[in-house]
């Protein structure tokens, strides 16, 4: 089930609503979420929701030994040893068999037969918070949880159970039980649900359609404008298709009174490729520095390791996000862009002309979403190619142009919208002096436009095909 879908929309949410607000005490609210993010996860097939709910169960009980073996620390790091490898395993199971067989097979020589698994959806993301659950409770950042529901509520929660932000249990634990849920949440998050329905319908939808016809278009009949075009399209349709959805996921639990870590912070304001990476998918970035990173040793080693140290997290990181040596590539394309910055640039990156260095950044930005679009390494240098006009192709032709006039309001409102204007605006108002009028008149007009982007984007909803988020395939 989406959350741009009509039967979340129109009758998953409401209800889910009303019946949380009326389920008397924190224990029966806990079981009504519980009892609603089965019915959400199970939509999309009762075979995931079986894997899900193994996950559950085995690093429930990993937490409990983990737990009870605290004063034998050599007991309590094998079970932490133990949950770490069923996690694994069971990520690499769904996710990636077929990628190491493939692999394998093309060096040597051997065809290796693969079992055909579905993966279930949000595998890697529901994965990871169980990680994250069990290593906590090991360092004794958080307690265990008696009550194996209250894991199940972690990890399945259905705000974030698809795509995110993950949660980090020592976050959240606090919550499932202290948690405050008023009409003002409520309302706050409808405000912020509204607003990443409005990014992934209006612009990211747009943005996708102009940018799957420049790729799905033959190089030989593709100009370099078109290229261009179609990889600025993309690199705005995964911006606002993620960062609506993250936006819907905290407005969900806003409402239902969870605090969710933020996940975008305008990243593509950014002036270095090391500040994008803090500022894009940051429960991502957060989750691989606090459990491989800094485990590794961090920047608290010599030169040599530290770049070891960055090399395996970014690899690990575009393995993360698909089974293909693609997303090796573009992870370690990063890595190694964030290295140059770190070793070799160093402070004197600070001293560049700060256009230049944002400019430079959103290159470098492009070029990583193009290897991230392509199917294969081969499409991609092809594309890349493209874009730098060295396989004899017209500057400028008649798609080009076609793309311009066709999608000319999306583009501008992706780039205005890329843009802190909104909480700039918003400071700024907080700020000053205004009198009751004013904000009044501030406040309805914010409801207008609100409830006019709410209009818009439902009307999308109805009248669009099926249109999942990027993100739900990883």
């Amino acid at each position: 089930m989406l959350f741009s879908s009509v039967s979340f929309l129109f009758a998953f949410l409401p209800l889910a609503v009303c019946v949380y607000f009326v389920a008397p005490g924190r224990h029966v609210k806990n079981l009504v979420l519980l009892a609603l993010s089965i019915v959400f996860y199970a939509y999309g097939g009762l075979g995931s929701l079986a894997v899900l709910g193994c996950s559950i169960l085995a690093n429930y009980l990993c937490g409990l030994a983990v737990d009870h073996f605290r004063d034998v620390p050599r007991a309590a790091r094998t079970a932490l040893v133990v949950g770490v490898v069923v996690n694994v395993a069971l990520l690499a199971s769904f996710k990636y068999l077929g990628f190491l067989a493939g692999s394998v097979s093309a060096v040597s020589g051997i065809s290796l037969p693969v079992p055909t698994l579905i993966m279930p959806i949000g595998v890697s993301f529901f994965t990871f918070e169980g990680l994250s659950y069990i290593i906590d409770v090991y360092r004794a950042k958080a307690p265990a949880q008696r009550n194996p529901l209250d894991v199940a509520l972690y990890m399945g929660l259905f705000a974030t159970i698809m795509s995110g932000p993950i949660v980090r249990y020592s976050q959240f634990h606090e919550q499932i039980r202290g948690r405050s849920d008023r009409l003002e949440g409520l309302a706050a998050g409808a405000k912020r649900f509204t607003v990443g329905l409005a990014k992934k319908m209006i612009i990211a939808g747009a943005l996708g359609t102009l940018a799957n016809s420049a790729f799905a278009t033959p190089d030989v009949d593709l100009s370099v404008a078109a290229a261009w075009l179609g990889a600025l399209a993309f690199t705005g349709q995964i911006y606002f298709d993620f960062s609506g959805y993250s936006d819907m996921a905290v407005g969900l639990g806003q409402m239902f009174g969870f605090r969710l870590p933020e996940n975008f912070d305008y990243p593509y304001i950014s002036q270095s490729v090391t500040e994008f990476w803090r500022r894009w998918h940051i429960s991502l970035g957060t989750w691989f520095r606090e459990y491989i990173y800094i485990p590794l040793g961090g920047n608290r080693v010599t030169r040599l390791v530290n770049l070891r140290n960055i090399l395996i997290v970014w690899a690990l990181t575009g393995l993360w996000h698909g089974a293909s040596w693609t997303f090796v590539v573009w992870g370690v394309y990063y890595g190694a862009l964030m290295a140059v910055e770190k070793f070799v640039l160093g402070d004197r990156l600070e001293r560049i002309w700060r256009p230049i260095r944002h400019m430079a950044t959103m290159l470098a930005v492009v070029v990583g979403w193009v290897i991230f679009k392509s199917d294969t390494l081969g499409g991609a240098l092809q594309y890349l190619q493209t874009m730098l006009g060295l396989g004899g192709q017209t500057l400028v032709d008649g798609r080009a142009l076609f793309y311009l006039a066709q999608y000319r309001f999306e583009l501008i409102i992706a780039v205005v919208a890329s843009l802190p204007l909104v909480p700039l605006a918003r400071g700024w108002w907080e700020k000053s002096e205004r009198s009751a009028l004013a904000r009044g008149l501030f406040t309805a007009g914010t409801a207008l436009v609100l409830a006019a982007l709410l209009i818009v984007s439902t009307s999308y909803v109805v009248s669009t095909t099926f249109s999942p988020f990027l993100y739900f395939k990883f």
